[in-house]
């Protein structure tokens, strides 16, 4: 039987581990990294499902954080970015 990974169509240097406040773990596959209002976000997919996290992203040498976006406004327009890119990349 095929890998599950393998059947969402991301390799396995394309998926990370989120771990939540309460322990619960989900894997998603990152779907890109992007720049908005000058800073840099990435976007995730669940793993099974046609969600999308979007997080602040800071890379370091070789690690990286992500960042909740706990501002309202700068959420919208950050989704607002993403989704035009996703439109011009289909």
């Amino acid at each position: 039987m095929a890998d599950k990974k393998e059947l969402y169509g991301y390799e396995e240097e394309d998926i990370l581990t989120l771990e939540f406040d309460d322990g619960v773990e989900e894997e998603c596959g990152i779907l890109g990294v992007f720049d908005a209002m000058g800073k840099e976000y990435i976007a995730l997919n669940p793993l099974g499902t046609e969600d999308v996290y979007i997080y602040g992203y800071k890379e370091y040498d070789e690690d990286y954080e992500l960042i909740d976006i706990e501002d309202e406004e700068e959420f919208n327009k950050v989704v607002a970015e993403f989704e035009k890119l996703a439109v011009e990349e289909a």
